[in-house]
């Protein structure tokens, strides 16, 4: 209904029915009728409650509604309320717009069957969580070599991934959350593409691990980190590269090891510590290397490619094809301006990899 959507948006945007209605032009009275369902905006006051609660007017008239379950953000402390908030009603906007779509297209396109079959059972220490990671690459036909592109892993599989603009570079990495029986990802578009990976693999772990029964003793974000070490490098290949005891790690080496596997330098030298290839004092001491030599937020060397998940897009572009919808929906499912979507789509010249 209109109204419950204009309440969904204003509390995911942080603003009270004072804050809205000043920057719509209406009373903050209005604004409870209109929530309440007692009075319906003139089409001129929509756009502009469209305008201060970042949407677009199609929101509000949007049939499919979803409810984010189960839901799981990466820890961070300095992640205020207000944008996990925002954050949720935009993986609710992109979640909604991706229902609509699949409505349009034949259901084989739409690949996965969900969350991977993976026997569950109690867990009483990290190690164990290495073989759930090795069942799941076995689940998925990935065997034990590095994954090109996670994110297309993913969709393949039917877990939806999508990026999000809102936390810029800042403290935010993921959420998962699943709608219906369909699991979902959320990464920031911002970071760069080792970083990206891990939080996949991590909110990956999350979805995986919470089938489980983990011992007391072990901290959950804590297990969803293992498992995306393990995920993206598992132990067999980690001790191939790595040898079985070292005294060091080469910043060099890492780099060559983070651009073949795509864990970052940092997520080695932890990957080597967690399977006892390095001490923890060298551990500390590679650690700290790091941060005297000020790669504690930037790795050195060239950065590894950010992800690009392309099911949503391509199915857009196979609908607009077919003429199952035109131009203006097509913009509108994929959350972009009509003349957006020409140029950076549709245009000849639209770089492939963006």
């Amino acid at each position: 209904m209109l109204s419950e959507r204009i309440a969904v948006a204003r509390r995911a945007a942080g603003l009270t029915t004072r804050q809205l209605g000043e920057a719509a032009g209406v009373s903050a009275m209005s604004i409870s009728k209109y929530e309440n369902g007692k009075a319906t905006p003139a089409s001129d006051v929509l756009l502009r409650l469209a305008s201060a609660l970042g949407v677009r007017t199609e929101y509000f008239f949007r049939s499919k509604t979803v409810e984010l379950r189960e839901l799981e953000f990466r820890k961070h402390p300095r992640l205020p309320k207000a944008l996990q908030r925002k954050i949720e009603a935009n993986a609710t906007d992109q979640m909604e717009r991706f229902l609509e779509l699949a409505e349009l297209v034949p259901a084989e396109a739409i690949k996965g069957s969900g969350l991977p079959r993976v026997r569950a059972r109690a867990i009483n220490d990290m190690d164990q969580i290495e073989g759930v990671a090795d069942a799941v690459r076995k689940e998925w036909d990935l065997g034990s070599n590095p994954i090109a592109d996670l994110a297309d892993t993913f969709e393949q599989n039917g877990i939806r991934v999508f990026l999000t603009d809102l936390a810029g570079d800042g403290p935010f990495s993921g959420l998962a959350a699943m709608v219906d029986k369909m699991p979902i990802v959320v990464v920031s578009r911002h970071h760069p593409g080792d970083r990206q990976r891990f939080t996949l693999a991590h909110e990956l772990g999350h979805l995986v691990l919470a089938k489980f029964k983990l011992a007391g003793t072990l901290d959950v974000e804590m297990a969803a980190n293992r498992f995306a070490g393990a995920f993206l490098v598992p132990k067999d290949k980690a001790l191939q590269k790595l040898g079985k005891k070292r005294s060091w790690l080469e910043p060099k080496e890492l780099w060559n090891l983070k651009a073949e596997w795509g864990l970052s330098m940092a997520g080695w030298v932890h990957r080597a510590n967690e399977l006892g290839v390095v001490s923890d004092g060298k551990y500390r001491e590679i650690r700290q290397y790091f941060q005297t030599q000020g790669w504690g937020l930037k790795e050195p060397f060239a950065a590894f490619p950010q992800e690009r998940p392309r099911l949503m897009e391509t199915l857009v572009l196979r609908a607009l094809a077919e003429d199952w919808i035109g131009e203006s929906k097509a913009a509108e499912l994929l959350g972009m301006p009509v003349m957006d979507f020409r140029k950076e789509i549709l245009a000849a010249d639209a770089d492939p990899r963006r």
